[in-house]
């Protein structure tokens, strides 16, 4: 049983657009990946993690400390936050007795 080559014909310029298609489409992706930092995969589906170095995971290690220093400046300043908040929702009449009552303390 032999392939008629009229069909040879319609089929062939098809085939060669989906693998070229395919080729095109694997290259924008693994360039999207890179470009965007995502893992690359083995043939075997493992994420494979380019090796940036030293230099690279020192920069890891200083935004990593940056982050964290500036975590704990946004924790105090939501706690300042919270104070000037109460301060400004109490009533002044009770504001002023827990003034009056800091003041009398501090005196005795």
């Amino acid at each position: 049983m032999a392939i008629e080559p009229v069909i040879i014909d319609i089929l062939a310029p098809v085939i060669a657009t989906v693998g070229v298609a395919s080729v095109l489409g694997w290259v924008a992706t693994t360039w999207l990946k890179v470009k965007n930092g995502y893992p690359l995969e083995n043939s075997w589906g493992k994420p494979l993690y380019p090796n940036g170095g030293g230099e690279a995971m020192e920069r890891i290690r200083l935004l990593s400390q940056e982050n964290a220093q500036l975590r704990a400046e946004l924790g105090s300043l939501k706690d300042r936050m919270a104070v000037l908040e109460r301060i400004a929702t109490d009533q002044p009449s009770r504001l002023a007795a827990e003034i009056d009552a800091l003041a009398a303390k501090q005196l005795n």
